[in-house]
Parts: structure tokens; C-alpha cells; sequence
């Protein structure tokens, strides 16, 4: 029985990195636009502004490294998802991904 709840632990302490990770990834590819894609479209945002898009975009970026890593942001929640459906999570448990 303990190995199973040491199993379960590791588990979820595996998704709270694989979290932490895809929220990188999303601020990254993210900055990467503001500093590349939207300056040479002479989009500017001012403090304070809000910017709210579809999850898509990144997959039309014009940059193949933002692609790339797009690719990767979404692998990382198909693999997040499986985890969890996979596994006998209270909600309590895994209320972080929310």
C-alpha cells in the first residue's frame, strides 16, 4: 500500500513540473511575439493593456521556433490529460491544473 501512495505522489509531483513547464512555454512563446511578430506589424500595447487571443495563434506564427514550441505546449497537455485520466485523483489533488 505504500508504494502505492508513493507512486501516486510521484505522479502528481510530476504534473505540478509538467505545469510549471507548460506555463513557460506559454509566457515564452508569448513574449517571443510581442518581441518579434507584433513590433514588426507595429502592434504596441501600453501598461496595463490587456491582450487576450485564441490558443491557436501560435500555430500561425510566422516564427518556426514559436511553432516548435507550440508543438511541444501541446504534447506536454495531451501528456498532463493522460496522466490524469489514468490515474484515481481526487479533485482536491489535482485542483492546481484548474
Amino acid at each position: 500500500m505504500k508504494t502505492k501512495k508513493k507512486y501516486k505522489k510521484q505522479v502528481l509531483k510530476s504534473l505540478k513540473e509538467l505545469a510549471k513547464t507548460e506555463y513557460n512555454l506559454l509566457e515564452t512563446m508569448t513574449n517571443l511575439m510581442l518581441l518579434k511578430e507584433f513590433k514588426e506589424n507595429k502592434i504596441e500595447f501600453k501598461k496595463g493593456d490587456t491582450f487576450s487571443f485564441e490558443d491557436n495563434i501560435f500555430d500561425y506564427s510566422e516564427d518556426k521556433n514559436i511553432r516548435k514550441m507550440a508543438k511541444l505546449r501541446k504534447k506536454i497537455m495531451k501528456t498532463m490529460q493522460s496522466l490524469v485520466e489514468n490515474s484515481d485523483f481526487k479533485d482536491k489533488e489535482i485542483e492546481f491544473l484548474a
